[in-house]
């Protein structure tokens, strides 16, 4: 009886045991599972689908911001305004010729904002310089803190005099080597999608600094290798599907290419006398959609900062308040 007892403890304590291996078993299992990179699915109209392995492992900060815009619907409707054989295909600019940055209206929503004291004032220092003025009836209304903005609020229909407190452009960090993140070393390969910014190199040194951190909504996709670019844009992703629908967007036909035009002949204009772009298609191809499987992962609220105002640094040089 008692050796029966005995075999009985021994084969609970080897049940105990195993229990507590399969349970830990698991939770390290759980935790050593690989979570899936972001892929996005770019539907283009009368061109087809390009699908897009994200990696934030890279440029986390670039991605969360492509993919809140995603998935916002930012890009819906959007165009690719500039198109270049054996080089690369750029769009996502919301004005459509390349000159336009994303509103903090893109990226958050102004119920809550005005509900959250740390985002409003981070939003009034940042873009507004510690002051936001609201126009009624012909007054003016400084609004300094969070408490000057609450008591507006409660008045009635208060919460609609800042309808446009969201409608400020933004831009975000450059994630790349030059501009001191080290993290990135993803290189700018046919099928690399990268971030379009502004280069101020050839102004000033002084403000390059500005360039790169001046990216927004806009980004390429590359055809060719390049390695001109490594280090300098903050690529962020590749293609997986789709590389043949990316080349039919680089060949669509463009109105003239800057090697085109003879010496001293001028670009074409628009029907309202601008200057066309070089590179830009004739029929910009539509971007029908974007929307990015996250399997799980909410990648956040990307850091944010103000656009460079280059015409006001450019009138200071020249003396000019």
């Amino acid at each position: 009886m008692k050796v029966f007892k005995n075999v009985l403890l021994v084969l609970g304590i080897i049940l105990v045991l195993a229990g507590i291996a399969f349970v830990s078993y698991g939770f390290y299992k759980k935790l050593t599972t690989d979570i899936p990179n972001p892929i996005a699915t770019m539907e283009v109209e009368g061109y087809g689908t390009i699908k897009i392995e994200l990696y934030p492992d890279k440029a986390p900060n670039t991605v969360a911001n492509f993919i809140r815009l995603a998935n916002r619907g930012f890009y819906n409707g959007l165009t690719y305004h500039r198109t270049i054989p054996d080089f690369m295909i750029q769009g996502g600019d919301k004005s459509g010729d390349g000159s336009g940055s994303p509103s903090l209206s893109d990226i958050y929503n102004l119920e809550d904002v005005l509900n959250d004291k740390k985002v409003f004032e981070e939003i009034l220092d940042t873009y507004y310089g510690g002051e936001y003025t609201i126009e009624e009836n012909s007054q003016e209304q400084v609004i300094t803190s969070y408490a000057d903005a609450k008591k507006i609020m409660n008045e009635e229909n208060g919460a609609a005099k800042f309808e446009d407190f969201l409608e400020v452009s933004y831009n975000i960090p450059g994630e790349f080597i030059a501009n001191g993140y080290e993290k990135n070393n993803l290189k700018h390969t046919a099928g690399v999608i990268s971030m379009a910014r502004m280069d101020y190199t050839q102004t000033s040194s002084a403000i390059a600094q500005y360039g790169y951190n001046s990216a927004g909504s806009q980004f390429f996709i590359m055809t060719e290798d390049n390695t001109s670019l490594d280090g300098l844009y903050s690529a962020f992703g590749k293609v997986t599907e789709g590389m043949d629908v990316v080349e039919k967007i680089a060949n669509v036909e463009v109105y003239y290419r800057d090697t085109e035009l003879e010496e001293g002949e001028k670009a074409p204009k628009d029907e309202e006398g601008n200057e066309i772009a070089s590179d830009t298609p004739k029929e910009a191809p539509v971007i029908k959609s974007i929307t990015v499987e996250t399997f799980g992962v909410d990648y956040g609220i990307p850091n944010m900062n103000s656009v460079f105002d280059y015409y006001s640094w450019l009138m200071m040089q020249y003396g000019f308040q």
